[in-house]
């Protein structure tokens, strides 16, 4: 088995609230510098790529569901 560089990175991993807000946050442009950096630190990629392809899947979604309920 692989022992990672630094131990406590492997402790540190964002939950899914906390990867939900930060795609949630990206989606709009709006980020604190800070947020940025304590997010890169602690989100892995897969983390982000799924949590984005799900936001954008939910987003298409709800576009789809006002634009039917708009035309009825």
């Amino acid at each position: 088995m692989v022992q990672p560089d630094n131990p406590e990175a492997e402790k540190r991993r964002a939950g899914p609230l906390r990867v939900a807000r930060a795609v949630f946050w990206s989606f709009l442009g709006i980020r604190r510098s800070k947020d940025h950096d304590a997010d890169a630190t602690i989100l892995t990629p897969v983390q982000v790529i799924v949590a984005g392809v799900l936001g954008a899947a939910l987003f298409v979604f709800c576009l789809i569901m006002v634009v039917r309920y708009v035309t009825r």
